[in-house]
């Protein structure tokens, strides 16, 4: 959430911010008609409070009387004012804090303006193709034929969108995660093992919700959500609380299942490259404002190891203002190569989002024990996600015989195998 003061300064700016990144203009108008609302009615009502405190005082000494109870008459009169404008206050700051909720953040000045994906720019790009002596097939073909991925029974169990690993490639997938968390552990990361269910106060923490509320699962019996992404429940276990600068940065890890409707967006769904329920693992960091940009250089780098190791080509985008989610004021995409499907997955998006989550979750530091607290800056990360990852390995790593090479690094956590499918 913006600084209400930054949008009243400079509601231009804002306005144009908007534009920028295809947004919807009509929650800046509300702000700021509530806004101005809501301003006015405050300065009425305290005008009107100081005048009934300074006339009650004069009631109280004055004798009895027509004039004395003409001005009790006139105060009963300022009360009736004061209570209207009470109830008009929380219409109009309801309808301000809605404004608020919906306006995006402000890109950092390096992001560059554009209106949707096809303006993303590439600005980094590691390892070669791989030239095959043979067709090579997509990540579904090869799970099939493997038998390490059930579709079928998966939609049976939960419906489309849905699937279900076995054998191997549950263990790969079981494989990844462990090296994931592992290697965010030697990069400098505390595990954490958040709930995989969160409240409404925490998706709007993070800027999911109004956002993104329908592209997310609602348990209405309870007033809980399927968390969209670990992000979620992991920035906001410090939801309301102040931090000493001694305690920054705070660096966490986490692994969850994680859950996205994708209401009615893409077409692509065969296989497991865009499904409702996926493994992740994320990256979440908490730091002082001064420098949290050249933190976000780090944050991408600590992902783009991961993807160097597993020896997966890939190229890392910075995207535009009109392809970066909601919250973000930069973002870094990194993109897998997989052959089978000739297309660049998204596996990673690394973000800063300055103070903009903390405003909404209400996270603080204190620069000094005899300064004022500041919001400190979140920033997170995949580390990596796991369908895009499998679809990778399976595609880049397969053999002519129909067998796929298990990555080296992944092997010590299949007890040294080294295929799947002999």
């Amino acid at each position: 959430m913006l600084d209400a003061n930054i949008i009243r300064e400079n509601p231009d700016m804002i306005r144009e911010m908007i534009r920028n990144r295809r947004k919807d203009e009509k929650w800046l108008d509300q702000f700021l008609e509530a806004d101005g609302k809501w301003r006015a009615l405050t300065e009425e009502g305290n005008r009107l409070r100081k005048k009934r405190n300074d006339v009650s005082m004069e009631i109280s000494k004055m004798p009895k009387g027509e004039e004395k109870d003409a001005r009790i008459a006139e105060m009963r009169e300022v009360s009736n004012r004061i209570a209207e404008i009470d109830k008009e206050l929380v219409v109009e700051d309801q309808l301000r804090t809605d404004g608020l909720l919906n306006i995006p953040n402000i890109p950092h000045p390096s992001v560059p303006i554009g209106k949707d994906e096809t303006e993303n720019v590439v600005v980094y790009e590691w390892g070669e193709k791989r030239k095959f002596d043979f067709k090579p097939l997509q990540h579904y073909e090869i799970a099939e034929n493997l038998d390490i991925i059930d579709f079928e029974r998966g939609t049976k169990v939960a419906g489309s969108g849905f699937y279900c690993l076995k054998g191997d490639g549950a263990r790969l997938e079981r494989a990844m995660i462990s090296y994931f968390l592992d290697r965010h552990k030697e990069q400098g990361y505390t595990e954490v093992f958040p709930p995989v269910v969160i409240n409404t106060q925490a998706v709007i923490g993070t800027g999911q919700y109004p956002n993104l509320k329908d592209d997310m699962y609602y348990l209405a019996k309870d007033d809980l959500w399927l968390n969209p992404t670990a992000e979620v429940p992991v920035t906001n276990l410090l939801q309301g609380e102040i931090l000493e600068k001694s305690q920054l940065p705070i660096n966490y890890t986490a692994y969850l299942p994680s859950f996205r409707r994708e209401v009615g967006k893409h077409s692509d769904t065969r296989g497991i490259i865009r499904v409702h329920e996926f493994n992740k693992v994320e990256m979440v960091r908490f730091v002082e404002p001064e420098g949290s940009f050249d933190v976000l250089e780090r944050l991408r780098m600590d992902a783009e190891e991961l993807v160097r190791e597993l020896k997966l080509p890939y190229h890392v985008l910075l995207l535009c203002t009109g392809d970066m989610s909601f919250s973000c004021a930069k973002c870094y995409d990194i993109e897998l190569y997989a052959p089978g499907k000739d297309a660049w997955l998204e596996a990673s998006s690394c973000s800063c989002f300055t103070d903009f989550q903390a405003r909404r979750a209400k996270i603080k530091y204190r620069p000094a024990p005899h300064l004022k607290s500041e919001f400190v800056h979140t920033l997170n990360g995949s580390g990596l996600a796991l369908p895009r990852t499998m679809v990778a390995i399976l595609e880049n790593y397969q053999n002519k015989d129909g067998t796929v090479t298990i990555p080296e690094v992944l092997r010590p956590y299949m007890r040294g195998q080294e295929t799947i499918g002999n």
